[in-house]
């Protein structure tokens, strides 16, 4: 059986959520699954998997800084294994016009994913762009302020709240189907 790592940083909630239900889908494929969120747990060695998966949450345009440390620690060993990357972010939203969406997604691809995966000389086998987590209620003021337009155009493209202040803006169901590409592509590969 395939052990599988994933690791991820997360700001509001969404990465951690996104890789329970990545190693979910996972299990149900038939790997053996391993969680960790790395600003509270340090990963020491990653010899015994055979596939890892890296998620970060997105803010000002950049990723958390622990699973950025781990990408940089273990980038020779990534390298030669099986991996995949994930982010979770808010270009995702529909909240602008349609053109300007699809700019706005293809630029997180490249910035978040592509261009992440070049820094540190990895090939991984899927790269994912999800949605994220708006959680007004912990983030600044002054952030609050600046994404209050944001909060507006999210209820306008019909995103309720999840709780007071929370906005969650993923697609499990996409989700879902990318780990489960993920897992049908590591089983094929030698």
């Amino acid at each position: 059986m395939t052990k599988a790592l994933i690791v991820y940083g997360t700001r509001y909630g969404a990465t951690a959520d996104t890789s329970e239900v990545i190693a979910d889908v996972l299990r149900k494929e038939g790997l053996e699954v391993r969680v960790v969120n790395v600003k509270e747990e340090k990963v020491q060695n990653i010899s015994e998997y055979g596939l890892i998966v890296v998620g970060s949450g997105i803010r000002m345009g950049s990723w958390t800084k622990e699973p950025e440390e781990f990408l940089r620690k273990f980038q020779q060993e990534l390298a030669k294994k099986k991996m995949a990357l994930f982010v979770c972010c808010g270009s995702t939203h529909p909240v602008t016009e349609e053109e300007e969406k699809t700019r706005a997604i293809e630029d997180a691809r490249r910035n978040y994913l592509a261009e992440k995966a070049a820094k540190h000389n990895l090939n991984p086998v899927a790269l994912g762009l999800f949605g994220g987590i708006y959680n007004f209620n912990k983030m600044s003021w002054i952030f609050r302020k600046t994404l209050s337009v944001v909060r507006s155009k999210l209820e306008e493209a019909g995103f309720k709240e999840k709780e007071d202040g929370v906005y969650d803006i993923r697609d499990l169901n996409t989700i879902r189907r990318w780990a489960k590409k993920v897992a049908k592509m590591v089983g094929s590969q030698p």
